[in-house]
């Protein structure tokens, strides 16, 4: 019997079968659901171990099933994976760094999807801050939050800065293809 089950919520067929073929044989336990509504469903009735999350689905969005997720504190402890073949989709909503999933940005390889579900487990783990801390612990917990708050930021600049590397190279390499057209 598998030890995880592993719910992949995508339109895709491809994208269903391609994770199931990625995934180490006799571990995962793949349920599918071909929309957002479907997913829904089985989250609340397979009660899976991984959530692996198309962010635009028919029926309701990834950003609606995400909402949902995040409204329900028994579900927000289920590890979570976001898919989207564009990342800006998803930052659009969700601003980075993403602190309680992971994001994987398809078409991905089979490393990158088993570092992305880890990477999704150990976020899962994470303590989220109170809605109410105690009167006590309230200047302790805004001097922290702030602490947070710049790490966070930093966290955001260094993403930023190398998504302005990455496009600067492929710039450079459209440059030099042109030029070399031009030739």
């Amino acid at each position: 019997m598998a030890s995880h089950k592993i719910l992949v919520i995508d339109d895709s067929r491809v994208i269903q079968k391609t994770v199931k073929s990625m995934l180490p044989p006799g571990n995962f336990d793949v349920v599918e659901a071909k929309d957002g509504e479907e997913g829904l469903n089985k989250i609340h009735s397979d009660k899976p171990s991984l959530i692996m999350l198309d962010f635009l689905l028919p029926k309701r969005s990834g950003w609606e099933v995400f909402q949902e997720i995040q409204a329900d504190a028994n579900l927000r402890k289920i590890p979570l994976l976001v898919m989207s073949g564009r990342k800006e989709e998803v930052t659009e909503k969700i601003s980075e760094p993403f602190e309680f999933f992971e994001f994987i940005e398809k078409p991905f390889e089979k490393k990158q999807l088993l570092g992305a579900i880890k990477a999704a487990m150990a976020k899962s783990k994470k303590p989220r801050a109170a809605a109410a801390a105690a009167p006590a612990a309230a200047p302790a917990a805004a001097a922290s939050g702030a602490g947070n708050e710049v790490a966070a930021l930093q966290a955001k600049v260094a993403s930023l800065e190398k998504e302005v590397a990455g496009l600067k190279k492929q710039v450079s390499q459209i440059l030099a293809f042109i030029k070399q057209k031009l030739k």
